[in-house]
């Protein structure tokens, strides 16, 4: 079940807008164009671990991902089958909401825009909502969805993504904070309207750019 005092009190963070800097937006303005960390965050080597307190066990033979909604060809894939679909290989950092930054993280997975040519969102679908293991959900715009560097994930740095960091397989979307990249992937919904999720019901920015410092609503 989720950590209540740890979703409490970053639902405290948001009403707060604890962390804010007043160095919102600057690098959209074009004042901060060389500097590779967001505004409010700090470097770190190692990589935090995150979750609502606790971790699903999704075996291989548990693991299904469904797609669904607003598409054309609605799929549900076992792990063996996601595996099969083409690889792709990838580097990008992580900005959690936390303030915490780790740079040039290595993946591999499959490609969201291997997934759009697969299911064929309908003209009409604008958002994707990701739906967790544990029942955690956030949501994206599918622009967002639809960029080069967003993966489904099986490994981190060359080898298979742990439990704890969201194995057997994870959202990345590198532009926007890391709650956005749902651990634990269960479904892929396409959605006409939008709709929060987990956090963003809690105070957190339905968008979550961190160049913009997009922490809270």
């Amino acid at each position: 079940m989720p950590h209540d005092k740890l979703i409490a009190a970053k639902e405290r963070w948001a009403r707060e807008g604890r962390l804010l800097t007043d160095l919102r937006g600057t690098k959209r303005a074009g004042v901060l164009e060389h500097d590779r960390l967001p505004p409010g965050q700090h470097l770190v080597s190692g990589w935090p671990v995150l979750d609502l307190g606790a971790e699903p066990n999704v075996t291989a033979q548990k693991f299904r991902l469904d797609i669904d909604g607003a598409v054309e060809n609605r799929v549900s894939l076992t792990l063996g089958e996601f595996m099969a679909l083409p690889q792709f290989e990838t580097v990008s950092d992580i900005h959690c909401v936390t303030q915490w930054s780790r740079y040039d993280n290595r993946w591999k997975g499959v490609a969201a825009r291997t997934l759009l040519e697969l299911i064929r969102p309908k003209p009409e679908a604008r958002y994707v909502m990701f739906h967790s293991f544990d029942g955690y959900t956030t949501n994206v715009a599918l622009e967002q969805f639809d960029q080069p560097d967003v993966a489904l994930v099986h490994e981190w740095e060359g080898k298979p993504l742990t439990v704890a960091h969201g194995g057997p397989v994870r959202m990345v979307v590198p532009q926007l904070y890391f709650w956005k990249s749902a651990k634990w992937l269960r479904r892929i919904e396409f959605i006409i309207s939008n709709r929060p999720g987990f956090w963003e019901q809690r105070g957190y920015h339905s968008n979550g750019d961190p160049w913009r410092e997009e922490r809270y609503s």
